[in-house]
């Protein structure tokens, strides 16, 4: 029983995995990286862009951020993918909800790592039907918000 098992992974294997799936230049290599399809993956379009290619247009949202308790939060991480970005403008998602810092900033019972000592609230009592931004400045915190 166990070898008609081993045989028909054998044959399942021969028959759905290509040909040069994990052959590499230096002989057999695990990964998901094909010869065959190498084409393929230069066509896919790039969805996410980087703080640097946001810098080139948002220069002054940039150095504010680098300054700020957010510097190691990529501008994607908030917004989304620059995928069509400027090309279409409203593409690139401008969130102000609880939710999305909430996402970060909801206190968790962690003192013995790094997240345990990041500010946090409960969503639940703090300032309850107000978005962040009503106090905070998103890209420094450490700025008044939007006030209405």
């Amino acid at each position: 029983m166990v070898l008609v098992v081993v045989a028909l992974v054998l044959v399942a294997r021969k028959v759905l995995v290509p040909a040069d799936f994990g052959i590499g230049p230096r002989g057999y290599m695990y990964g998901w990286h094909r010869a065959g399809n190498e084409q393929q993956w230069k066509e896919v379009k790039v969805k996410y862009r980087t703080a640097g290619y946001c810098m080139e247009c948002h220069r002054d949202k940039y150095d504010e951020m680098k300054e700020s308790p957010h510097r190691n939060i990529n501008c994607e991480n908030c917004h989304g993918p620059a995928l069509n970005h400027p090309e279409d403008p409203r593409s690139l998602n401008i969130d102000r909800s609880r939710e999305l810092c909430a996402r970060c900033h909801t206190r968790l019972p962690y003192p013995s790592s790094s997240r345990g000592v990041m500010k946090g609230v409960d969503p639940k009592t703090h300032h309850v039907g107000l978005d962040c931004v009503t106090c905070h400045w998103p890209h420094d915190p450490r700025k008044e918000g939007h006030q209405r």
